[in-house]
């Protein structure tokens, strides 16, 4: 419950400084900055060393990798046969094909799961989503920002994302079963809580109620294909094709349907991908997918 009333603050307090005059708005592509470059960061280094391996982990990491490819070819085929623009689909590729499997993914998965079902949250969360926004979507990010396949350009961009790089050194710990010392994990923890705060302030404080705005229907489309469309196809890849019932693979489901990743609409914004856009996906996603979590866990429950 603390996580909710957190976000809902800091969106809000978004929304009020944007009236504020004196207050600099732009400071959002500052608090993008902490929270990509030290906030990310610290989250990976803490969990991944900690992670234990197995076969049957595939399930859970698979379903980030799946969601984004599924985002990927949705709107980059329909966005070419409509004629949308390149930042118009590569926003909707990062914002719909991201899921907030974290910050609002771990507090709602251990309200209705329990504290086990953490485990499953941090492997869809970490080696899946965490990894594909680290890798293919900063290669999103930058490919449909700039117009042009300057494929070493953005070969660069991945090898020298921060949150990528310490993913490598964390796999590189878990590897070799090695943990840092718990000062410094004391220090990772309280570096990546700011995260919430940072990245929801980022949020409201790009967020608009513009009902003129041409965003709309692509926000109605989005939503529809995040909170609707991934866990349906999800639900029927894991439970009907491969027929697997556990805990573990409901958890993965519920982890897929949740609102769009803030850090996805950070680096949608930080690219200059449609920012108002990525952040009304975030702003209005949140809420909504509340309400349709709670069909989901229902639907899950006959499963």
């Amino acid at each position: 419950m603390n996580n909710f009333i957190l976000i809902f603050f800091f969106l809000s307090l978004g929304l009020v400084l944007q009236r504020v005059k004196q207050f600099p708005t732009n400071i959002y592509k500052t608090l993008n900055k902490i929270v990509i470059y030290f906030c990310l960061p610290a989250i990976t280094l803490y969990h991944i060393p900690k992670i234990k391996w197995s076969n049957e982990l595939l399930f859970p990491i698979g379903a980030g990798w799946i969601t984004y490819i599924l985002a990927f070819l949705f709107f980059h085929i329909l966005g070419r046969r409509k004629g949308w623009s390149n930042k118009l689909i590569g926003c909707l590729i990062l914002t719909a094909g991201l899921s907030n499997s974290s910050f609002l993914g771990y507090p709602i998965i251990e309200a209705l799961f329990g504290k086990k079902g953490l485990e499953t949250a941090v492997l869809v969360d970490q080696p899946g989503t965490f990894v594909v926004v680290s890798t293919l979507g900063v290669f999103t990010a930058a490919f449909y920002s700039k117009g042009s396949p300057n494929f070493l350009g953005i070969f660069k961009k991945i090898i020298t994302f921060p949150p990528f790089l310490m993913f490598v050194l964390a796999c590189v710990f878990n590897i070799l079963n090695y943990d840092l010392h718990e000062n410094i994990q004391a220090v990772l923890l309280k570096i990546g809580s700011l995260v919430t705060p940072l990245a929801v302030l980022s949020v409201g404080l790009q967020l608009t109620f513009d009902r003129n705005s041409k965003h709309w229907k692509f926000l109605h489309l989005g939503l529809f294909f995040k909170l609707i469309l991934v866990p349906l196809v999800l639900l029927i890849l894991y439970v009907f094709i491969f027929n697997q019932h556990s805990e573990a693979i409901k958890i993965t489901i519920m982890e897929t349907a949740m609102a769009p990743m803030i850090t996805g609409a950070i680096l949608a914004s930080t690219y200059g991908l449609k920012p108002k856009l990525s952040s009304m996906m975030v702003g209005f996603g949140i809420p909504i997918s509340f309400l349709t979590l709670a069909i989901w866990y229902f639907v899950l429950r006959f499963v």
